[in-house]
């Protein structure tokens, strides 16, 4: 096993349900990779419509390398173990005096996957701060039953639905989560977590890459797909996808379609109505 997390980090991951920082890139490197996201958007007139829906690293070499890098998978693995396939991937960015954010939530509950076997990477491009909107996680709430749910469809709210747990939290207990261009943290698939608007002078910009286990299998859709990114699938729940070999390839295009038809019936399966930027 390619094990890059300490005993001790592996246990507070276990206790917390996250863990942060955990560093993947240099601060040049993250520049580098915020610099070809910036690319992406100026080239195509604004990044929302196809980042809001998933498996941007079937679109943009830039994704596929970050979710395939090996310090990433290093850290990963060594919570979910050697055989890893990325799920879906999603671009939270929050502009100075914007006033979007994220409510409290669990990951896990539109998703539709059938174990918790699933942690999310989330690497920061820009600074991720208090001031900027760094995430908020509250300890030990992986280990917590599914909560219901309420949808907002808050078009300000950075999550599909706008869904927000429907219990009270107490927000003294939630510990920030703050990282530097090229920094990363992991967060369990059930744990309660949300962020507050950017009232910072910069872009507060993380790519967020879902990993799971060949265990895990998709309960409300067919087809669902995954790309095997480390270890073997002896399971066969998802079909594999391939990277794409160059940026907005118009074979890549096509199939990202197909497989986004699918993903958007998972997440939105059951919610009356759809926000406008979905």
């Amino acid at each position: 096993m390619s094990n890059s997390l300490t005993e001790t980090q592996i246990k507070a991951y276990r206790r917390d349900g996250f863990l942060s920082p955990i560093a993947v890139l240099s601060a040049p490197e993250a520049a580098a990779y915020r610099a070809r996201f910036e690319a992406y958007e100026a080239a195509n007139q604004g990044w929302y419509p196809l980042s809001k829906g998933q498996k941007l690293y079937l679109l943009q070499t830039w994704v596929a390398e970050l979710a395939a890098h090996p310090k990433v998978l290093d850290a990963v693995e060594s919570v979910l173990g050697p055989n890893l396939m990325v799920w879906g991937s999603s671009l939270f960015i929050k502009d100075p005096g914007e006033g979007t954010y994220v409510t409290w939530h669990q990951d896990s509950t539109y998703w539709g996957l059938s174990k918790p076997e699933v942690t999310t990477a989330w690497i920061a491009l820009s600074p991720a701060t208090a001031q900027s909107g760094c995430m908020k996680m509250m300890p030990g709430t992986h280990k917590w039953d599914q909560l219901a749910h309420v949808d907002t469809l808050d078009e300000k709210n950075l999550l599909t639905r706008g869904q927000e747990i429907a219990v009270e939290v107490n927000e003294a207990d939630g510990v920030l989560v703050e990282l530097e261009p090229g920094q990363m943290s992991l967060h369990d698939v059930q744990i309660v977590h949300a962020s507050d608007p950017n009232q910072a002078n910069d872009r507060r910009i993380g790519v967020a890459i879902r990993y799971i286990t060949p265990r895990v299998s998709q309960l409300n859709a067919q087809n669902d797909s995954a790309w095997l990114v480390r270890g073997e699938d002896s399971h066969g729940h998802f079909i594999h996808e391939t990277p794409p070999k160059a940026d907005m390839d118009p074979a890549a295009l096509a199939e990202h379609e197909r497989i986004m038809k699918i993903r958007q019936d998972v997440l939105f399966r059951g919610v009356d109505g759809k926000p406008a930027h979905g």
